[in-house]
């Protein structure tokens, strides 16, 4: 027979696992949108660099890349912050394996549009 605390603090961790597994599938998410967009931009740069015509659109590749990553980059940040701000109210407070990895995917998209942005 459980008692009422127990019934509490189970809703609560189940609560919590809940936003760890939505805060991975954003993690996944994001790292497609930047690493698809980086795609983008490595493809184009090494047409270019066999010197095939490239189509001159008001978007370019560059430009189409630098927004995907973007999208990434700002999705992974917003889905984190959603994720700090609904598990705050947790009875204890954890280490979240998952801010750790959107923490080093966040490190990793910002380097790659560092490196889509200065290099030419």
């Amino acid at each position: 027979m459980t008692n009422e605390h127990d019934s509490a603090e189970g809703v609560t961790e189940e609560t919590w696992l809940a936003h760890e597994r939505m805060l991975m599938s954003w993690i996944s998410i994001s790292t497609s949108m930047i690493t698809f967009g980086f795609t983008i931009y490595k493809f184009f740069e090494f047409e270019e660099g066999r010197e095939a015509v490239v189509n001159s659109a008001r978007i370019t590749p560059r430009i189409l890349a630098l927004i995907l990553m973007s999208i990434g980059l700002v999705s992974l940040a917003a889905a984190a912050i959603q994720s700090r701000r609904r598990t705050r109210g947790c009875a204890r407070p954890r280490v979240s394996l998952a801010e750790i990895v959107a923490g080093f995917m966040s490190l990793f998209g910002v380097l790659m549009v560092l490196t889509a942005l200065f290099r030419q």
